[in-house]
């Protein structure tokens, strides 16, 4: 006859056993061992890389939706909101590969699209001498959604781009309008200390000329695609004005100058860079 407490006990050591993870999964016409676990392995999210759709909502998740081209996650011009909180529309599981980076570079890394999370902004994009804005609403979702993937992916501010970043010059979006200064005030995305980059500066105009070799080699090690060349050419122009669009965006003409360098300057000091 069982005593109350011993049923008690062996219902718990019933619901323990039963908890346990399976060692074996039967996989059909297979069986996977899954008891031991490989030291050598990574994350495969390591980037996220952000994008202005340039064009309108519907015509953005068409086009989205289809095969040429996808992102992990669509912001919509107007994000609905459901039990108080904004809606971002995943249209890829975080887990799949999204086609959104296309030929790109970054710290040293090709071909992004393996390596990071693509999300599309509903945006205009350049409009005559001018740049459509980012609402409110959009990029408190944004900012949302990257507080989120940051975390659980371990994601360091640095490695937060925008598409012209890992594609100079083939790509400009998001854009100069877009307000990576107010990302990394909310604590996601890589912006310099105004402290560092005045003492940097020293007094030199922003539009002060230095040496583009110097200039070229300090954007390489942060992770840029910029060859070490001296030569302000049009891959290095192109470069150069995708920093200035993403940490200057009132000037991004391109020119290897004072205040670009340092701006540069303060980053590596804050987020280190490749050697």
């Amino acid at each position: 006859m069982f005593r109350p407490g011993a049923i008690v006990l062996a219902l718990l050591l019933a619901g323990c056993h039963t908890q346990a993870p399976e060692e074996v999964i039967d996989r059909g016409s297979y069986q996977a061992d899954v008891s031991r676990t490989a030291l050598g392995m990574d994350q495969r999210i390591r980037f996220v890389v952000l994008h202005y759709t340039a064009e309108n909502d519907a015509d953005s998740l068409r086009i989205l939706t289809q095969e040429a081209v996808s992102a992990h996650y669509l912001i919509p011009s107007r994000p609905d909101v459901k039990r108080g909180k904004p809606v971002a529309l995943q249209l890829v599981p975080e887990s799949r590969r999204a086609w959104h980076a296309g030929a790109s570079f970054w710290q040293g890394r090709t071909n992004l699209n393996d390596t990071s999370l693509g999300i599309e902004i509903v945006n205009a994009g350049p409009r005559d001498d001018d740049w459509a804005p980012f609402s409110d609403a959009q990029i408190d979702l944004v900012i949302a959604l990257l507080k989120d993937v940051t975390a659980r992916y371990n994601i360091p501010p640095q490695n937060v781009l925008g598409h012209m970043d890992v594609a100079p010059g083939r790509k400009k979006d998001p854009g100069p309008a877009f307000p990576w200064r107010r990302l990394a005030q909310a604590g996601v995305g890589a912006w310099p200390d105004e402290a560092a980059v005045q003492r940097y500066q020293a007094g030199r105009p922003d539009d002060m000329p230095v040496n583009i070799a110097r200039l070229q080699q300090k954007l390489a090690r942060y992770g840029y695609n910029i060859g070490v060349n001296g030569v302000n050419d049009d891959a290095s122009r192109a470069a150069i004005a995708a920093f200035q669009m993403h940490f200057r965006p009132a000037d991004y003409r391109g020119n290897a100058d004072a205040g670009s360098e340092a701006i540069i300057d303060a980053l590596l000091e804050k987020y280190g860079g490749r050697e």
